[in-house]
Protein backbone atom coordinates (compact mmCIF):
# COMPACT_ATOMS: atom_id res chain seq x y z
CA UNK A 1 0.00 0.00 0.00
CA UNK A 2 2.99 1.97 -0.76
CA UNK A 3 1.38 4.45 -3.35
CA UNK A 4 -0.89 7.71 -2.33
CA UNK A 5 -4.45 6.83 -2.38
CA UNK A 6 -7.08 9.15 -4.01
CA UNK A 7 -9.89 9.63 -1.94
CA UNK A 8 -13.10 10.87 -1.36
CA UNK A 9 -16.17 11.43 1.30
CA UNK A 10 -15.32 10.13 4.41
CA UNK A 11 -11.33 9.74 3.76
CA UNK A 12 -12.60 6.81 1.96
CA UNK A 13 -9.96 5.87 -1.28
CA UNK A 14 -11.87 6.48 -4.23
CA UNK A 15 -12.44 3.00 -5.95
CA UNK A 16 -14.00 1.96 -2.31
CA UNK A 17 -17.07 4.28 -3.63
CA UNK A 18 -16.90 3.07 -7.20
CA UNK A 19 -17.37 -0.82 -5.66
CA UNK A 20 -20.19 0.38 -3.92
CA UNK A 21 -21.71 1.89 -6.68
CA UNK A 22 -21.38 -1.05 -8.80
CA UNK A 23 -22.91 -3.15 -5.52
CA UNK A 24 -25.93 -0.90 -5.46
CA UNK A 25 -26.32 -1.54 -9.31
CA UNK A 26 -25.91 -4.93 -8.76
CA UNK A 27 -28.36 -5.52 -5.88
CA UNK A 28 -30.97 -3.47 -7.83
CA UNK A 29 -31.13 -6.73 -9.66
CA UNK A 30 -31.07 -9.04 -6.58
CA UNK A 31 -34.11 -7.01 -4.74
CA UNK A 32 -36.07 -7.88 -8.04
CA UNK A 33 -35.90 -11.50 -6.94
CA UNK A 34 -34.81 -11.87 -3.57
CA UNK A 35 -38.26 -11.51 -1.79
CA UNK A 36 -40.18 -12.64 -4.62
CA UNK A 37 -38.91 -15.75 -5.48
CA UNK A 38 -40.73 -17.70 -3.09
CA UNK A 39 -43.69 -16.44 -3.56
CA UNK A 40 -43.79 -16.58 -7.04
CA UNK A 41 -42.26 -20.43 -7.13
CA UNK A 42 -44.86 -21.44 -4.92
CA UNK A 43 -48.24 -19.52 -5.61
CA UNK A 44 -47.75 -19.54 -9.16
CA UNK A 45 -45.45 -22.56 -10.70
CA UNK A 46 -46.99 -24.72 -8.10
CA UNK A 47 -43.79 -26.15 -6.12
CA UNK A 48 -44.52 -26.70 -1.95
CA UNK A 49 -42.74 -24.45 -0.01
CA UNK A 50 -40.21 -27.26 1.01
CA UNK A 51 -39.16 -27.78 -2.30
CA UNK A 52 -38.33 -24.42 -2.68
CA UNK A 53 -36.65 -23.85 0.62
CA UNK A 54 -34.32 -26.71 -0.63
CA UNK A 55 -33.89 -25.53 -3.84
CA UNK A 56 -32.66 -21.78 -2.60
CA UNK A 57 -30.83 -23.96 -0.34
CA UNK A 58 -28.92 -25.49 -2.85
CA UNK A 59 -27.20 -22.18 -3.58
CA UNK A 60 -25.15 -22.77 -0.75
CA UNK A 61 -24.53 -26.30 -1.62
CA UNK A 62 -22.23 -24.47 -4.74
CA UNK A 63 -21.65 -21.42 -2.23
CA UNK A 64 -19.21 -23.53 -0.83
CA UNK A 65 -17.31 -24.50 -3.54
CA UNK A 66 -17.28 -20.77 -4.60
CA UNK A 67 -16.19 -19.44 -1.49
CA UNK A 68 -12.94 -21.39 -1.70
CA UNK A 69 -12.26 -20.75 -5.33
CA UNK A 70 -13.09 -16.94 -4.19
CA UNK A 71 -10.67 -17.14 -1.42
CA UNK A 72 -8.11 -19.05 -3.14
CA UNK A 73 -8.22 -16.76 -6.01
CA UNK A 74 -7.99 -13.75 -4.43
CA UNK A 75 -5.28 -14.73 -2.51
CA UNK A 76 -2.97 -15.77 -5.47
CA UNK A 77 -1.17 -13.56 -7.51
CA UNK A 78 -1.56 -15.05 -10.51
CA UNK A 79 -5.78 -14.31 -10.20
CA UNK A 80 -6.24 -11.25 -7.85
CA UNK A 81 -9.16 -10.18 -6.53
CA UNK A 82 -9.92 -8.46 -9.98
CA UNK A 83 -10.42 -11.32 -12.38
CA UNK A 84 -12.33 -13.32 -9.18
CA UNK A 85 -14.53 -10.23 -9.36
CA UNK A 86 -15.15 -10.60 -12.86
CA UNK A 87 -15.66 -14.64 -12.89
CA UNK A 88 -18.07 -14.00 -10.15
CA UNK A 89 -20.44 -11.61 -11.96
CA UNK A 90 -20.08 -13.47 -15.09
CA UNK A 91 -21.62 -16.51 -13.22
CA UNK A 92 -24.36 -14.83 -11.74
CA UNK A 93 -25.78 -12.90 -14.93
CA UNK A 94 -25.90 -17.06 -16.87
CA UNK A 95 -27.54 -18.17 -13.47
CA UNK A 96 -30.50 -15.86 -13.90
CA UNK A 97 -30.88 -17.01 -17.41
CA UNK A 98 -31.63 -20.39 -15.90
CA UNK A 99 -33.72 -19.25 -13.35
CA UNK A 100 -35.96 -16.84 -16.04
CA UNK A 101 -36.52 -20.18 -17.50
CA UNK A 102 -37.27 -22.69 -14.50
CA UNK A 103 -40.94 -23.97 -14.71
CA UNK A 104 -39.54 -27.20 -12.60
CA UNK A 105 -37.54 -27.91 -9.27
CA UNK A 106 -35.22 -29.47 -11.20
CA UNK A 107 -34.56 -26.22 -13.26
CA UNK A 108 -34.96 -24.07 -10.10
CA UNK A 109 -32.11 -26.19 -8.40
CA UNK A 110 -29.36 -25.72 -11.41
CA UNK A 111 -30.40 -21.81 -10.95
CA UNK A 112 -29.27 -21.13 -7.64
CA UNK A 113 -26.53 -23.94 -8.17
CA UNK A 114 -24.98 -20.81 -10.42
CA UNK A 115 -26.22 -18.24 -8.11
CA UNK A 116 -24.25 -19.67 -5.52
CA UNK A 117 -20.91 -20.43 -6.96
CA UNK A 118 -21.41 -16.66 -8.62
CA UNK A 119 -21.91 -15.00 -4.57
CA UNK A 120 -19.11 -17.56 -3.36
CA UNK A 121 -16.86 -15.70 -5.65
CA UNK A 122 -18.12 -12.77 -5.05
CA UNK A 123 -18.00 -12.29 -1.67
CA UNK A 124 -14.12 -12.99 -0.21
CA UNK A 125 -13.16 -11.05 -3.54
CA UNK A 126 -15.03 -8.21 -2.52
CA UNK A 127 -14.73 -8.14 1.39
CA UNK A 128 -10.94 -8.17 0.45
CA UNK A 129 -11.09 -5.36 -2.14
CA UNK A 130 -12.35 -2.84 1.01
CA UNK A 131 -10.09 -4.55 3.53
CA UNK A 132 -6.82 -3.61 0.99
CA UNK A 133 -8.34 0.14 0.53
CA UNK A 134 -8.64 0.76 4.35
CA UNK A 135 -7.02 0.81 7.87
CA UNK A 136 -8.21 -0.14 11.07
CA UNK A 137 -9.74 2.54 11.77
CA UNK A 138 -11.79 3.41 8.90
CA UNK A 139 -12.53 -0.10 8.13
CA UNK A 140 -15.57 -0.64 10.10
CA UNK A 141 -17.14 2.95 8.23
CA UNK A 142 -15.71 1.47 4.82
CA UNK A 143 -17.78 -1.80 5.35
CA UNK A 144 -20.81 0.25 6.55
CA UNK A 145 -20.40 2.25 3.41
CA UNK A 146 -20.58 -0.58 1.07
CA UNK A 147 -23.48 -2.61 2.85
CA UNK A 148 -25.50 0.80 2.71
CA UNK A 149 -24.92 0.89 -1.21
CA UNK A 150 -25.97 -2.78 -0.86
CA UNK A 151 -29.07 -1.80 1.07
CA UNK A 152 -30.18 1.12 -0.89
CA UNK A 153 -29.27 -0.72 -4.53
CA UNK A 154 -31.85 -3.77 -2.85
CA UNK A 155 -34.65 -1.46 -1.69
CA UNK A 156 -34.72 0.40 -4.75
CA UNK A 157 -35.41 -3.30 -6.34
CA UNK A 158 -37.62 -4.31 -3.92
CA UNK A 159 -39.70 -1.53 -4.68
CA UNK A 160 -38.99 -1.81 -8.63
CA UNK A 161 -40.19 -5.19 -8.29
CA UNK A 162 -43.03 -4.62 -6.39
CA UNK A 163 -44.29 -2.36 -9.33
CA UNK A 164 -43.43 -4.54 -11.84
CA UNK A 165 -45.64 -7.26 -9.96
CA UNK A 166 -48.13 -4.89 -9.45
CA UNK A 167 -48.75 -3.21 -13.20
CA UNK A 168 -47.59 -6.03 -15.13
CA UNK A 169 -47.59 -9.64 -13.44
CA UNK A 170 -44.89 -10.78 -15.06
CA UNK A 171 -42.27 -12.39 -11.81
CA UNK A 172 -39.82 -13.96 -14.75
CA UNK A 173 -38.91 -10.57 -16.27
CA UNK A 174 -37.57 -9.54 -12.61
CA UNK A 175 -35.08 -12.31 -13.19
CA UNK A 176 -33.99 -10.63 -16.29
CA UNK A 177 -33.54 -7.48 -14.86
CA UNK A 178 -31.15 -9.36 -12.22
CA UNK A 179 -29.55 -10.77 -14.96
CA UNK A 180 -28.41 -7.24 -16.57
CA UNK A 181 -27.49 -5.86 -13.17
CA UNK A 182 -24.97 -8.37 -13.14
CA UNK A 183 -23.73 -7.74 -16.58
CA UNK A 184 -23.53 -3.74 -15.39
CA UNK A 185 -21.30 -4.67 -12.80
CA UNK A 186 -18.86 -6.65 -14.95
CA UNK A 187 -18.54 -3.21 -16.33
CA UNK A 188 -17.78 -1.38 -13.44
CA UNK A 189 -15.24 -3.91 -11.94
CA UNK A 190 -13.80 -3.99 -15.72
CA UNK A 191 -13.47 -0.71 -16.02
CA UNK A 192 -13.00 1.14 -12.75
CA UNK A 193 -11.61 -1.50 -10.54
CA UNK A 194 -7.83 -1.75 -9.77
CA UNK A 195 -6.15 -5.28 -8.71
CA UNK A 196 -5.34 -4.45 -5.32
CA UNK A 197 -3.42 -7.73 -4.27
CA UNK A 198 0.02 -7.21 -3.17
CA UNK A 199 2.73 -9.96 -2.29
CA UNK A 200 4.05 -10.58 0.88
CA UNK A 201 7.25 -12.23 1.69
CA UNK A 202 5.09 -14.47 4.83
CA UNK A 203 2.73 -15.92 2.18
CA UNK A 204 2.22 -19.32 2.36
CA UNK A 205 1.40 -22.17 -0.50
CA UNK A 206 -2.72 -21.88 -0.31
CA UNK A 207 -3.09 -25.37 1.25
CA UNK A 208 -0.95 -24.17 4.08
CA UNK A 209 -2.81 -20.91 4.14
CA UNK A 210 -6.23 -23.11 4.89
CA UNK A 211 -5.35 -25.11 7.13
CA UNK A 212 -3.24 -22.17 9.26
CA UNK A 213 -6.53 -20.37 9.04
CA UNK A 214 -8.56 -23.42 10.49
CA UNK A 215 -5.76 -23.86 13.38
CA UNK A 216 -6.73 -20.34 14.13
CA UNK A 217 -9.00 -20.73 17.57
CA UNK A 218 -10.75 -16.92 17.84
CA UNK A 219 -11.27 -17.26 14.08
CA UNK A 220 -13.37 -20.68 14.99
CA UNK A 221 -15.20 -19.38 17.45
CA UNK A 222 -16.16 -16.65 15.69
CA UNK A 223 -17.39 -18.88 12.50
CA UNK A 224 -18.92 -21.11 14.90
CA UNK A 225 -21.40 -17.72 15.96
CA UNK A 226 -21.44 -16.41 12.33
CA UNK A 227 -23.13 -19.36 10.97
CA UNK A 228 -26.29 -18.42 13.39
CA UNK A 229 -26.05 -14.63 11.98
CA UNK A 230 -26.37 -15.87 8.55
CA UNK A 231 -29.20 -18.63 9.00
CA UNK A 232 -31.26 -15.54 10.64
CA UNK A 233 -30.98 -13.27 7.79
CA UNK A 234 -31.70 -15.71 5.56
CA UNK A 235 -34.84 -15.94 7.67
CA UNK A 236 -35.39 -12.68 6.44
CA UNK A 237 -35.40 -13.25 2.75
CA UNK A 238 -37.03 -16.77 2.51
CA UNK A 239 -39.16 -17.35 5.04
CA UNK A 240 -40.09 -14.06 6.18
CA UNK A 241 -42.05 -12.82 2.75
CA UNK A 242 -43.77 -16.25 2.48
CA UNK A 243 -44.79 -16.22 5.76
CA UNK A 244 -46.44 -12.89 6.11
CA UNK A 245 -48.36 -13.80 2.51
CA UNK A 246 -49.71 -16.90 3.77
CA UNK A 247 -50.29 -16.92 7.82
CA UNK A 248 -50.85 -13.07 7.69
CA UNK A 249 -52.43 -12.55 4.94
CA UNK A 250 -50.38 -9.76 3.12
CA UNK A 251 -50.68 -8.84 -0.26
CA UNK A 252 -47.94 -8.81 -2.67
CA UNK A 253 -47.55 -5.01 -2.51
CA UNK A 254 -47.92 -4.57 1.06
CA UNK A 255 -45.41 -7.37 1.29
CA UNK A 256 -42.91 -4.80 -1.51
CA UNK A 257 -43.91 -1.72 0.44
CA UNK A 258 -42.91 -3.58 4.11
CA UNK A 259 -39.43 -5.19 2.94
CA UNK A 260 -38.48 -1.53 1.04
CA UNK A 261 -39.06 -0.12 4.42
CA UNK A 262 -37.13 -2.81 5.85
CA UNK A 263 -34.35 -2.00 3.43
CA UNK A 264 -34.83 1.95 3.40
CA UNK A 265 -34.77 2.45 7.06
CA UNK A 266 -31.66 0.07 7.14
CA UNK A 267 -29.80 2.02 4.72
CA UNK A 268 -30.52 5.37 6.89
CA UNK A 269 -29.28 3.90 9.99
CA UNK A 270 -26.64 2.35 8.30
CA UNK A 271 -23.34 4.99 8.98
CA UNK A 272 -25.02 5.90 12.22
CA UNK A 273 -24.74 2.60 13.92
CA UNK A 274 -21.98 1.49 12.49
CA UNK A 275 -20.43 5.10 14.28
CA UNK A 276 -22.02 4.69 17.52
CA UNK A 277 -20.66 0.84 18.04
CA UNK A 278 -17.06 2.03 17.15
CA UNK A 279 -16.05 2.22 20.87
CA UNK A 280 -17.20 -1.10 21.48
CA UNK A 281 -15.32 -4.12 20.95
CA UNK A 282 -16.14 -6.41 17.61
CA UNK A 283 -17.56 -9.19 19.51
CA UNK A 284 -19.80 -6.24 21.87
CA UNK A 285 -20.80 -4.83 18.54
CA UNK A 286 -22.19 -8.47 17.54
CA UNK A 287 -23.50 -9.18 21.11
CA UNK A 288 -25.51 -5.83 20.82
CA UNK A 289 -26.67 -7.30 17.14
CA UNK A 290 -27.93 -10.86 19.25
CA UNK A 291 -30.06 -8.81 21.60
CA UNK A 292 -31.76 -7.00 18.48
CA UNK A 293 -32.23 -10.15 16.51
CA UNK A 294 -34.23 -11.66 19.90
CA UNK A 295 -36.60 -9.10 20.15
CA UNK A 296 -37.33 -8.47 16.07
CA UNK A 297 -38.07 -12.45 16.32
CA UNK A 298 -40.24 -12.08 19.13
CA UNK A 299 -42.39 -9.37 17.77
CA UNK A 300 -42.36 -11.01 14.31
CA UNK A 301 -44.43 -14.51 15.91
CA UNK A 302 -45.96 -12.80 18.94
CA UNK A 303 -47.70 -10.31 16.73
CA UNK A 304 -50.52 -12.62 15.30
CA UNK A 305 -51.13 -14.17 18.78
CA UNK A 306 -51.54 -11.09 20.23
CA UNK A 307 -53.82 -8.01 20.08
CA UNK A 308 -51.35 -5.91 18.04
CA UNK A 309 -52.15 -4.56 14.91
CA UNK A 310 -50.69 -7.20 12.34
CA UNK A 311 -49.20 -4.26 9.50
CA UNK A 312 -48.02 -2.48 12.71
CA UNK A 313 -46.51 -6.01 14.71
CA UNK A 314 -44.43 -6.56 11.03
CA UNK A 315 -43.41 -2.92 10.38
CA UNK A 316 -42.04 -2.92 14.03
CA UNK A 317 -40.26 -6.11 13.64
CA UNK A 318 -38.75 -5.37 10.26
CA UNK A 319 -37.51 -2.17 11.44
CA UNK A 320 -35.70 -3.91 14.81
CA UNK A 321 -34.34 -6.72 12.40
CA UNK A 322 -32.60 -4.14 10.03
CA UNK A 323 -30.90 -2.18 13.03
CA UNK A 324 -29.76 -6.04 13.95
CA UNK A 325 -28.85 -6.59 10.18
CA UNK A 326 -26.78 -2.80 10.27
CA UNK A 327 -25.14 -3.75 13.53
CA UNK A 328 -23.97 -7.00 12.32
CA UNK A 329 -22.47 -6.78 8.88
CA UNK A 330 -19.50 -3.80 9.10
CA UNK A 331 -18.52 -5.57 12.83
CA UNK A 332 -18.94 -9.08 11.35
CA UNK A 333 -16.42 -8.83 8.50
CA UNK A 334 -14.28 -5.61 10.28
CA UNK A 335 -13.54 -8.46 12.90
CA UNK A 336 -12.26 -11.21 10.74
CA UNK A 337 -9.81 -8.27 8.99
CA UNK A 338 -8.63 -7.59 12.18
CA UNK A 339 -7.68 -11.89 12.70
CA UNK A 340 -6.44 -12.29 9.47
CA UNK A 341 -2.71 -11.88 8.65
CA UNK A 342 -2.33 -9.33 6.17
CA UNK A 343 -1.61 -12.68 3.30
CA UNK A 344 -4.23 -14.36 3.99
CA UNK A 345 -6.85 -11.80 3.92
CA UNK A 346 -9.17 -13.26 1.25
CA UNK A 347 -8.88 -16.78 2.81
CA UNK A 348 -10.08 -15.74 6.04
CA UNK A 349 -12.43 -13.89 4.32
CA UNK A 350 -13.94 -16.73 2.54
CA UNK A 351 -14.29 -18.37 5.65
CA UNK A 352 -16.42 -15.69 6.99
CA UNK A 353 -17.92 -16.52 4.05
CA UNK A 354 -18.37 -20.02 3.81
CA UNK A 355 -20.49 -18.93 7.44
CA UNK A 356 -23.22 -17.20 4.87
CA UNK A 357 -22.86 -20.80 2.53
CA UNK A 358 -24.31 -22.83 5.65
CA UNK A 359 -26.51 -20.73 7.23
CA UNK A 360 -28.51 -20.31 3.69
CA UNK A 361 -28.23 -23.83 3.11
CA UNK A 362 -29.96 -24.22 6.68
CA UNK A 363 -31.63 -21.23 6.59
CA UNK A 364 -34.52 -21.88 4.00
CA UNK A 365 -34.97 -25.53 4.04
CA UNK A 366 -35.74 -25.00 8.18
CA UNK A 367 -38.12 -22.09 7.67
CA UNK A 368 -39.50 -23.64 4.87
CA UNK A 369 -40.14 -26.99 6.49
CA UNK A 370 -42.23 -24.85 9.46
CA UNK A 371 -44.21 -22.79 7.02
CA UNK A 372 -45.28 -26.08 5.83
CA UNK A 373 -46.36 -27.66 9.20
CA UNK A 374 -49.24 -25.34 10.15
CA UNK A 375 -50.29 -21.90 11.74
CA UNK A 376 -48.75 -23.34 15.38
CA UNK A 377 -45.34 -24.20 14.24
CA UNK A 378 -44.83 -21.49 11.76
CA UNK A 379 -45.90 -18.58 14.36
CA UNK A 380 -43.81 -20.43 17.27
CA UNK A 381 -40.66 -20.73 14.40
CA UNK A 382 -39.62 -17.19 14.96
CA UNK A 383 -39.91 -17.44 18.82
CA UNK A 384 -37.53 -20.42 18.50
CA UNK A 385 -35.13 -18.43 16.96
CA UNK A 386 -35.59 -15.78 19.40
CA UNK A 387 -34.50 -17.93 22.47
CA UNK A 388 -31.36 -19.18 20.01
CA UNK A 389 -29.87 -15.82 20.56
CA UNK A 390 -28.66 -17.11 24.15
CA UNK A 391 -26.22 -19.49 23.50
CA UNK A 392 -24.37 -17.32 21.02
CA UNK A 393 -23.90 -14.80 23.43
CA UNK A 394 -22.29 -16.93 25.63
CA UNK A 395 -19.98 -17.78 22.81
CA UNK A 396 -19.33 -14.44 21.66
CA UNK A 397 -18.38 -13.34 25.37
CA UNK A 398 -15.59 -16.03 25.15
CA UNK A 399 -14.10 -14.88 22.39
CA UNK A 400 -14.11 -10.98 23.51
CA UNK A 401 -12.13 -12.78 26.41
CA UNK A 402 -9.63 -13.97 23.25
CA UNK A 403 -9.85 -11.43 21.34
CA UNK A 404 -9.07 -8.60 24.09
CA UNK A 405 -5.37 -8.71 24.97
CA UNK A 406 -4.35 -7.99 20.99
CA UNK A 407 -7.16 -5.13 20.74
CA UNK A 408 -5.94 -3.25 23.89
CA UNK A 409 -2.17 -4.03 22.59
CA UNK A 410 -2.89 -2.35 19.52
Amino acid sequence: MGNPKKTWLLGLDYQVWILAAGRLLSQIGTGFTAFYAPIYFVNQVGLSATQVGLALGSASISGVLGRFLGGTGADNPAWGRKKTLLTAAAVSAIADVALAAADNFELLVLGNLLMGLGIGLYWPATETVVADLTTGNQRNEAFAVVRLADNIGLGTGVMLGGLIIATIENYRLLFVLDGISFVVFFGVIWVAIAETYQAHDEAKSQGNSWLLALRDRRLLIYMAVNIIFTLYIAQIQSTAPLYLTNFVGFSPQVISGLFAWHIVFASICQLPIARSLNFLSRPRALMVSLLLWGIGFTVMGGTALTALPVLLGAIVSLGILALATDAYTPAASALVVDLAPVSQRGIYLALNSQCWAIGYLIGPPLGGWALDQGPAIAHSFWLAAAVSIVPCLLVLRSLENLTKPKRTES
